[in-house]
């Protein structure tokens, strides 16, 4: 039977040295629970290290977790990718690790903490998350869907780090699933100024605990997963996007 759930596909933990230190996977999926956001993306800078804490909180909370990451390309574009388990995830994240230059300075980008679904502290991730790999954006896309991988194209009305912000425009070619369009533009806007080619889902990009939700994307889908949510994407078996 189709429902109606509430996304929030890019929210960030305090593994992200932008992110606010509260962050923990937990509270992300308390805060969740409480404002009714049925699926949470967690999607750290380069990393899913917090990714699996935060499966276990949901699993606690009634809460969906599609673990993943955002990733930055040479160019500096975001790429979210999302996946139904932890695995596929971690692998990303390996073939990340392999392409990120340098470690991270603390007092400049911030903490990068590593945290378990009971709020404590198991330790710190000392690569610079905050920079960019050495993947191009299509390296990263064709990663993504090796691994059967949802791949979204974070926040493209943001002037930086975005992939018409830094190429000016969404390539023809690239296989992404979708776009993603921020808190800061309405969704009838964005199709006004890009008239996309690709379905628009909406995020917070929180990065801070009052920030999760206040974005979301409604799909009408059987259950939480990658394939339903790609089927809605696609208006697939009467799967779709609801506003």
């Amino acid at each position: 039977m189709l429902r109606r759930y509430q996304a929030d596909l890019h929210v960030h933990t305090c593994l992200s040295p932008c992110a606010d230190v509260k962050m923990s996977p937990l509270a992300i999926v308390k805060r969740a629970q409480t404002i009714g956001v049925d699926i949470l993306g967690i999607c750290d800078h380069n990393s899913a290290e917090n990714a699996p804490a935060a499966l276990e909180a949901a699993r606690r909370h009634g809460v969906s977790v599609l673990p993943g990451m955002e990733v930055t390309s040479a160019e500096e574009v975001h790429i979210l990718a999302l996946f139904d388990a932890p695995e596929p995830a971690r692998e990303l994240q390996e073939t990340v690790y392999r392409h990120l230059p340098g470690e991270n300075d603390e007092e400049t980008f911030g903490m990068q903490v590593v945290a378990n679904a009971d709020d404590e502290v198991l330790g710190f991730n000392q690569r610079l998350l905050i920079g960019a790999t050495t993947l191009r954006v299509e390296e990263i896309v064709e990663a993504i869907l090796s691994l059967g991988g949802l791949t979204i194209a974070a926040h493209i009305d943001r002037e930086s780090f975005s992939l018409i912000g830094q190429l000016g425009f969404v390539p023809d070619d690239l296989p992404l699933d979708a776009l993603e369009i921020s808190p800061g533009i309405s969704h009838d806007e964005a199709v006004r100024r890009y008239a996309p080619s690709l379905p628009l889902v909406q995020s917070s990009d929180a990065h801070k605990v009052e920030e999760i939700g206040r974005c979301r994307t409604g799909f009408l889908v059987e259950e939480a997963s990658i394939e339903e949510i790609r089927k809605a994407l696609e208006e697939k078996e009467g799967r779709r996007i609801v506003r």
